[in-house]
């Protein structure tokens, strides 16, 4: 419950001039300062974890950009109560992408739960996953398999393996058999390699939220280029053409079941299971795996010997890759959450204030006017000093034990890690399907190997994990 000991306080910050604020702020948290300096400059500026700030894109495409920016733990789950907040078309942030993309409908991520569609298609999304839960083990598994294969002759033939690539397409190709029963190789139009389709569909729809790292003299014509105007729908049409007829064609069992037992057009289901599948389910994995894979690997040799104990113990005596066997794997799971927590998959959350309310950082209050909107940056909330110790540091087992009561301090999906999401709310109906995915990515990666190096990076969307040595697993198990 809320502290009414807290001191009122006004919200520290401003916008700057008009149009010129916004602009200024931008050029700092693209190119002069980078994302977490240009918070953190700000936080200390301000001496304050809630603030007023211009966001981006604005001011070309974002209609309005200024927010009211939370840093902290204790502020930060305002977001998630959509009784207080509006979810209305903030799913990208202070802009919305053209609904070109998505054959015309606003999809469910961006609808507020007060909105007719959003039950209907959030229950059809819940019920999806639920139907497909005995699949997730054995079907990843053979995708895995595939993955590692790869992994492996990568390595002998180039000393070093791009993971993002090999794991970008194992991840689709997992995430189509999954919702559709048949294989994106089976599609004429797909082939192989069908991610690459939905990469050049997801492209443009977050580009005004990237930078491409350019030499400093090209800052302004990217700026110009990626957000002055949207990058227009019809560029990507035949791919994403080529995307949706696939999940029409293929998934036509679950787009009958949205139609007589959620009351959704097939059509309008279509697009919603694409979007689903390919941003949500596919741009989940494309982030979390290679950030998973990356920070285990910089934790070294110590943290992999006590995984293979942990996994290779546990599936002998489970016989296998069990649910049963996963959830005893308790440094296992802690491991997936810390690699969420330290880098949640996706950095942001909005939302507009549907009254005048009051949100409370730790040490103070603010009144937050209706209709104003709100904006928090999860890497901040969840390394919050105030809550983890050693936030900045990837703890292998942060959350073992008492640790565990830590959980609801993670945020990465919309709502509490300790939380389950609903049809009447936004967390993320992949939530617990993207935990238990990861965990069994890790428990697969250390059945066959016992250790390995990597080179960190940064990509347009998520980390870069570069295999750079690669030990196989020296028993049999």
């Amino acid at each position: 419950m809320p502290s009414s000991s807290l001191p009122l306080k006004e919200i520290p910050g401003d916008y700057g001039f008009p149009f010129f604020g916004a602009i200024k702020d931008r050029y700092d948290y693209f190119y002069n300062q980078g994302r977490d300096e240009f918070f953190r400059i700000k936080m200390e500026k301000y001496n304050s974890t809630v603030f007023r700030s211009n966001m981006i894109p604005g001011p070309f495409i974002a209609s309005n950009p200024k927010v009211v920016v939370l840093l902290d733990a204790a502020s930060f789950p305002i977001l998630f109560d959509t009784a207080k907040v509006e979810k209305k078309n903030v799913f990208d942030g202070t802009y919305m992408p053209s609904v070109n993309f998505t054959g015309g409908y606003r999809v469910c991520s961006f609808l507020d739960p007060s909105e007719p569609n959003h039950f209907a298609l959030k229950s059809f999304f819940l019920y999806i996953l639920a139907s497909k839960h005995n699949k997730f083990v054995p079907l990843l598994g053979n995708w895995l398999s595939e993955l590692f294969m790869n992994l492996d002759n990568e390595m002998s033939s180039k000393k070093e393996a791009d993971f993002n690539a090999l794991s970008d397409n194992a991840s689709f190709n997992f995430v189509f058999e999954l919702f559709c029963n048949k294989k994106a190789s089976e599609i004429a139009n797909l082939g192989p390699e069908g991610n690459k389709f939905v990469d050049k569909w997801l492209l443009p729809q977050v580009s005004p939220l990237m930078t491409f790292g350019l030499p400093k003299f090209l800052n302004f014509f990217e700026d110009l280029l990626l957000r002055t105007v949207p990058i227009p729908a019809f560029l990507v049409k035949s791919d994403y053409k080529k995307v949706f007829e696939a999940f029409y064609s293929s998934a036509g069992s679950l787009l009958d079941e949205a139609h007589d037992r959620f009351g959704i057009e097939r059509d309008e289901a279509c697009h919603n299971l694409v979007f689903l599948a390919c941003f949500n389910t596919y741009g989940g994995l494309k982030v979390s795996f290679p950030g998973l894979i990356k920070w285990v690997g910089l934790a070294g040799q110590s943290l992999h010997r006590r995984l293979v104990d942990e996994i290779r113990a546990v599936v002998k005596q489970e016989g296998g890759v069990t649910f049963a066997a996963l959830e005893k794997m308790a440094l296992t799971k802690s491991v997936v959450y810390e690699a969420l927590r330290i880098e949640p998959p996706v950095p942001f959350q909005y939302g507009h204030a549907k009254e005048d309310l009051i949100v409370q950082s730790h040490d103070a209050s603010f009144k937050i006017k209706k209709g104003e909107m709100i904006f928090g940056y999860q890497p901040f909330a969840t390394k919050d000093p105030r809550v983890f110790e050693n936030p900045e540091e990837f703890v292998a087992d942060r959350f073992v034990g008492e640790g565990e009561k830590l959980l609801k301090n993670v945020f990465w999906s919309n709502g509490r890690e300790i939380d389950d999401p609903t049809a009447d709310n936004k967390q993320c109906p992949a939530k617990d399907f993207v935990v238990f995915v990861s965990r069994v990515m890790l428990v697969e990666f250390f059945l066959r190997y016992d250790t390995f190096e990597v080179e960190a990076g940064t990509l347009l969307l998520g980390s870069k994990a570069t295999i750079k040595s690669l030990t196989k697993a020296s028993t049999s198990t």
